[in-house]
């Protein structure tokens, strides 16, 4: 088994991070995704997709707020 690859990325970021989240847009899609998994319904591969690239977007944007208040 072969060790996984890292990758560190310098991203410019606001002043303050606390203040950082999904776009009002970006959230309603997330939840609105998750809202129909929520209710049993099959998302096609691209729903299902989308939906974990969005919430590991608002994982990281998570994170990275508790660093600020943390840090």
């Amino acid at each position: 088994m072969s060790a996984p690859n890292t990758i560190h990325v310098d991203v410019e970021v606001p002043g303050d991070l606390t203040r950082l989240s999904l776009p009002e847009g970006v959230d309603r899609r997330l939840h609105a995704l998750l809202d129909k998994q929520d209710r049993g319904e099959d998302l096609s591969d691209d729903e299902r997709a989308e939906a974990e690239g969005l919430a590991d977007l608002a994982d990281l944007l998570s994170l990275l707020r508790l660093r600020a208040h943390h840090g």
